[in-house]
């Protein structure tokens, strides 16, 4: 006696094949997949190439920078308004506007809160390889270094940094004039405990990291203001240097 469905009719072959047709994933979802995967790979490849030549938009150099910051202190030892002056007197003076666009405006300092430490900057120049800032507070600060895509140089100006890796038991320690070099993918805690101010440059890939110096708005403290201004001023000099041709 064959078997029949609740309503007392046999499933037919048809309804059958309907039912097993209805439980199978749409052949959509497998094509999206597909789509997704290739993408992916291809973007990943785009990407290993550009960072293989990402070299060729650097127009700064750490060691350059470095002895400019020396240069600044020794001219200037303490003096914060005359070391950004200097500072910014050479740059102006070594690198030309058709080459490099920097933000003269030194009175336009905003905060900056990233992986829990708070300080201000001024933002001399940003790209879409490179930036330059003088970050710093008199008050103190400390956090996270954050893990970014580019290496980053923080040159000081005034006071100390101290910084930190997990499995050391003595600080690092940085003084005006010194350079301190994290490198890409490179964590560690930092502080400057008595005040400070540093010259800090990174190059790489300088997109991916906005995300850091932004959560601290989102999730502590926040300043839609400031970040409004940090938003306008970055994007404000990165298409400026596009329309020059630097990246």
């Amino acid at each position: 006696m064959s078997k029949k469905a609740a309503n007392g009719k046999a499933p037919t072959a048809a309804s059958q094949d309907s039912s097993a047709a209805d439980a199978r994933p749409p052949l959509g979802r497998y094509v999206y997949l597909v789509i997704a995967y290739f993408a992916l790979a291809f973007f990943w490849q785009v990407g290993k190439v550009l960072d293989g030549i990402k070299d060729r938009w650097y127009v700064f150099d750490p060691e350059s920078l470095h002895q400019v910051s020396q240069a600044a202190v020794a001219t200037h030892p303490g003096d914060m308004p005359a070391i950004v002056d200097y500072i910014y007197a050479n740059l102006s003076a070594t690198y030309s506007p058709s080459q490099i666009r920097l933000n003269p405006n030194s009175s336009e300092w905003m905060f900056n809160n990233a992986g829990g430490a708070m300080g201000a900057m001024y933002i001399i120049h940003a790209s879409i390889t490179e930036y330059l800032i003088i970050f710093g507070t008199p008050l103190g600060t400390e956090g996270h270094s954050g893990v970014h895509t580019a290496d980053d140089y923080f040159n000081i100006l005034v006071g100390e940094e101290w910084a930190f890796r997990p499995g050391s038991y003595e600080k690092e320690v940085y003084k005006p004039g010194d350079v301190h070099h994290l490198p890409r993918g490179v964590v560690k805690q930092y502080k400057m405990h008595d005040g400070g101010f540093a010259l800090e440059y990174a190059r790489g890939w300088i997109p991916p990291m906005l995300p850091f110096g932004y959560a601290d708005t989102f999730f502590s403290t926040l300043d839609f203001g400031t970040l409004w201004t940090t938003t306008y001023v970055t994007g404000r000099e990165m298409i400026g240097n596009l329309l020059i041709g630097k990246i």
